[in-house]
């Protein structure tokens, strides 16, 4: 018998707890070595394959190791393409760049500029805070309760929740939070339109009041889809309205796509959704086809920063632009945007059904394949909406019951109370079926 058939399997996970920072999180609640992935399809160590509804926080948007990207890639490797050249620039750079101005509505993109960031969805909010900085000549960014951008310094500044922070001192200062439409659980007690009404009201009359003790801002950055703070959803008037009013004040506008891009939403962005137009966008995750990219696309009037204002070591990477260039034009040329909304569709009717035989399910909300399924304790007393606690345990048992049953699945929200299904676009109806199949199994187990 040979040394290697001798040798005891691997214990992945026992390895990881002994020597990963205590700061990992995914591997806390879903506890898997993965050996390998295929489409929505995920297998680990012990052969078992599950429904992969996380897909690296959305970044797979064409599933793993799609053969659009897997050839592209091979492509890449084989042609002696430089890996990384700063921002030096190549041929499929420039393709790449072409592709994303065409995805862009028109009325963007002929006066846009782009900046390639550091590898992360941060950096790109890093960027975005120097840039209006700069351009304005101005200090305090308003953000909004909920809000999700990154985790480096200034991105962390700019997180609703307050966890991650307790422990930094000394954030970016000047940060003013606003009141974010959450239907569900309207922070003024009212719900609905008149809700959000009030939301928007709000934030024009402390923008115009000078008593507000708010100095005119560099920036507002918004999610039009909270993703990481529960997939709470702005309304399309609510989106037109902070529009106005940023441009009536001439506050840049920032949008952070890095989660919703690339037809997530049932649009390739989803402020299209609204027909606003942001002054600066933020992009990550799938647009690197799966490899590490981001970048930032805003208006030229902003572009006085001066050279190396903002620069990174691997904002050259050449084989992501490759991948992602890929992926891009496969999602335009095939409409997956559209697809992405009927399989949503699909989703949440099967969702809603749930929701109807258990009332442990609180709300069920989103857009394209983006939904959040709220879980909240009905045998506690309801607030003056008519709406119970939030039950974290309960979600989180419902997790472990379908990641049993063979569906990942994350968590977010108020506390960790919202269920997330962030499956690729290329899901199909079957597969929809059979994901909205374990998840009503999981849900009746752990009643």
């Amino acid at each position: 018998m040979s040394v290697k058939a001798m040798t005891a399997p691997i214990d992945y996970l026992k390895r990881q707890r002994e020597r990963e920072s205590n700061a990992r999180s995914y591997p806390k609640r879903i506890p898997l070595a993965i050996k390998e992935a295929k489409g929505i399809y995920v297998t680990d160590t012990t052969g078992k394959t599950y429904f992969d509804c996380l897909t690296a926080a959305g970044t797979m948007a064409l599933g793993h190791n799609h053969p659009v990207v897997l050839n592209a890639l091979q492509t890449a490797l084989t042609s002696n393409l430089p890996w990384q050249t700063l921002d030096i620039t190549t041929p499929i750079k420039d393709e790449f760049v072409e592709e994303v101005w065409q995805s862009l509505p028109p009325e963007f993109a002929r006066h846009a500029k782009i900046q390639f960031c550091g590898p992360s969805g941060s950096d790109a909010t890093e960027a975005a805070i120097k840039l209006v900085k700069t351009a304005t000549g101005r200090r305090t960014i308003l953000s909004f309760d909920g809000a999700y951008h990154g985790m480096t310094h200034g991105a962390l500044s700019l997180m609703g929740n307050v966890s991650p922070k307790q422990d930094v001192a000394a954030l970016m200062p000047e940060v003013q939070f606003l009141p974010y439409p959450y239907l569900y659980r309207c922070p003024f007690g009212l719900g609905g339109e008149k809700g959000s009404w009030v939301s928007s009201h709000y934030i024009e009359s402390m923008l115009t009041d000078p008593e507000s003790g708010i100095v005119k801002p560099a920036g507002m950055i918004l999610e039009l889809v909270q993703g990481e703070g529960g997939v709470i959803l702005a309304p399309d008037e609510w989106a037109r309205e902070i529009r106005r009013i940023t441009q009536e004040r001439m506050i840049p506008l920032i949008v952070d796509e890095i989660q919703t891009g690339w037809g997530r939403t049932g649009k390739l962005f989803a402020f299209e959704h609204s027909g606003i137009i942001p002054d600066v966008l933020l992009l990550s995750k799938a647009i690197g086809g799966g490899l590490p990219l981001s970048v930032i696309v805003y208006h030229e009037s902003l572009d006085v920063w001066q050279t190396g204002a903002h620069a990174g070591t691997f904002r050259g990477n050449q084989l992501a632009m490759a991948t992602g260039l890929a992926a891009i034009r496969y999602i335009r040329e095939n409409n997956l945007s559209e697809h992405a909304q009927a399989m949503g569709d699909r989703l949440l009717a099967h969702l809603q059904t749930v929701q109807t035989e258990h009332d442990c399910i609180g709300d069920v909300r989103g857009r394209g394949l983006m939904l959040g399924v709220e879980i909240v304790n009905p045998s506690k007393p309801c607030n003056g909406l008519g709406v119970h606690p939030h039950d974290s345990q309960k979600a989180r048992e419902i997790q472990q019951a379908c990641l049993d049953r063979g569906l990942i699945l994350e968590l977010g929200g108020r506390y960790g109370s919202v269920i997330r299904f962030l499956s690729p676009l290329i899901v199909t109806p079957e597969q929809i079926d059979s994901i909205a199949e374990i998840f009503h199994a999981a849900v009746k187990a752990s009643v």
